[in-house]
Parts: structure tokens; C-alpha cells; sequence
């Protein structure tokens, strides 16, 4: 199908400036995470008191909570702590060719210094500000002086489970179901308890990038936007194949390109009409 990407006149450039957010700093994390407790509904309760024959399917990390502070003595860094609320899936057997599945939720929590600088300005936005008529005289939205923490993760990844003795789990992050915020619990069937003999526990491994942001003006070159030339198309309900067939076959989801040892796709990339390779630099 026609795309549409010369929308733009390469003439008229201009420099405009820009609101956006600026990283200052970021790093990078491969946490492991061991016997985490899950804290179980009644109905989990009452499948792990039946069986020991338990398998963890899925996890997915539904919440997640942002805590940031000045670091004493160090100006400009700042702490941020950071606990991922991840539901889990499980599934047990209960008698021969019975399989029933439950759910539970696990807290990580980890710590990370990172530098935000300083800033002393008070920021207020009108944003969701009733300036209607008849508006009340309400202060418009306001931010303090400390930078944001971004927080970008994939769902973890399950290493192992396992069933103990409550007596033999030393408390971490998250000892009490009471910790657990209502909008999480409300993501599981059922109600959530704490156990007083047996836990649950699992050991997850994540991949995560964090960084620090702040407000920022940005001068930048651009291109004045036009009104492009091509004419949006619908698909045609009495002929749904017409609009199949112009679609490309994706490749690349049934043969995906085999990685060599320097890290590049074993066949050699296509020549441009300049006769360079693309690709990262592998021959």
C-alpha cells in the first residue's frame, strides 16, 4: 500500500523553540529477585493446602510506584525508590487431569541514585483548568522544583517457585497485604491474605532503564508541515481479500534473521546504489 511521507516542503526551515522534557541521567538494571512472597486469594490459599504440584505460567507487572528525595550531602543527586506490583499466574494440579489456575500478586522494590541537578522554579500549568464560563477561581496545576523519574520495564521474567514455611521467609519490602495499594488488589479475582504457615515465593528476574527528566527548552530546525496530496482510501466491505492482497507477507515473523558472532544477521546486507553496505558493520 502507498504510504504517505513526503508530506513535508524541504524550503521552508526554520528554527522554532520547544517544551519537552531533557534526560539528565539514566541507567540501566538486570535485577534478580529471590523468594519473593505472593500474596495469594482464598481460593489460592485453598489449592496450595491440596497439592505442592504447583507451575508458574505468567508474570505481568501491573503497578508500579516512583518515590523520589534529595540525597543528603550530594547536591543535584537523588534517590529514587521504586516497587513494581507484578501479578502472577499459576497453575496446579490438583488430581489426575485436574489443572486449576490462580492468581497472586508480588512486590520487588529497588533503590537507585541518579543526577537530576537543581532547580528552584515553580512550574504552573493551566492544564485541566475550568476557564469556562461561570469558572471557579481554582490555582491552576502546579509542579515542584524536583525532576522526574522515568521508569520503562518489560514484564519479568519467572526463574523459579517454591513452597515454605512462613518461618523461614525474612521480611522484605512488602510484609503486609494492608502495603498493598486497593488499585492493585482490585486486579485479581478474589481477596488477597497472608498466610501464617506456608508462603508461596518466586524468584523474578527483570530488565529496566530508569532516568531522571526535566522541563527544558529546545531550539530546533524545523520544517513547516503541509497538507499532503494523496487522498485517504477506505477499505471496501464487499471486498475485504482486495485490500489483503496489498499487504506485504511479514517475513520476518516466520523466518527471523539468524545472529552471527558479532552480533549481526549472518547474510550480508543489501548494497545502496552507492555500493556501501548497511547494516551495523558486519561482512
Amino acid at each position: 500500500m502507498l504510504d504517505n511521507r513526503n508530506c513535508s516542503n524541504p524550503h521552508q526551515k526554520e528554527n522554532i523553540c520547544i517544551d519537552t522534557y531533557r534526560v539528565l541521567d539514566s541507567c540501566r538494571d538486570k535485577d534478580c529477585f529471590e523468594n519473593v512472597k505472593v500474596f495469594l486469594t482464598d481460593f489460592g490459599e485453598e489449592i496450595i493446602e491440596r497439592t505442592s504440584t504447583i507451575r508458574a505460567k505468567y508474570a505481568k507487572i501491573i503497578s508500579a510506584y516512583i518515590d523520589i528525595n534529595d540525597v543528603p550531602f550530594n547536591r543535584g543527586f537523588y534517590q529514587l525508590n521504586i516497587k513494581m506490583y507484578v501479578k502472577i499466574t499459576f497453575e496446579a494440579c490438583i488430581s489426575p487431569g485436574n489443572i486449576q489456575e490462580f492468581e497472586g500478586i508480588a512486590v520487588v522494590e529497588k533503590k537507585v541514585i541518579l543526577f537530576g541537578s537543581e532547580g528552584n522554579v515553580n512550574v504552573f500549568k493551566s492544564e485541566n483548568n475550568d476557564s469556562g464560563f461561570c469558572h471557579s477561581h481554582c490555582e491552576v496545576n502546579r509542579s515542584t522544583s524536583l525532576p522526574i523519574a522515568v521508569l520503562e520495564t518489560v514484564d519479568p521474567i519467572i526463574l523459579n517457585w517454591k513452597i515454605i514455611e512462613q518461618r523461614n521467609h525474612p521480611c522484605c519490602c512488602c510484609c503486609c497485604v494492608e502495603d498493598i495499594p486497593e488499585s492493585v488488589k482490585c486486579k485479581v479475582n478474589g481477596s488477597l491474605h497472608d498466610r501464617e504457615d506456608k508462603v508461596l515465593v518466586v524468584s523474578l528476574g527483570f530488565f529496566s532503564v530508569v532516568k531522571i527528566e526535566r522541563p527544558a527548552q529546545l531550539l530546533i530546525s524545523a520544517i513547516e508541515y503541509n497538507i499532503p496530496d494523496k487522498e485517504c482510501v477506505a477499505a471496501r466491505e464487499d471486498d475485504p481479500c482486495t485490500l489483503f492482497r496489498a499487504m506485504s507477507f511479514p517475513v520476518n515473523e516466520f523466518s527471523p534473521p539468524v545472529i552471527g558472532s558479532c552480533g549481526c544477521s549472518v547474510h550480508p546486507p543489501k548494497r545502496d546504489k552507492d555500493n556501501n553496505r548497511g547494516g551495523c558493520g558486519c561482512s
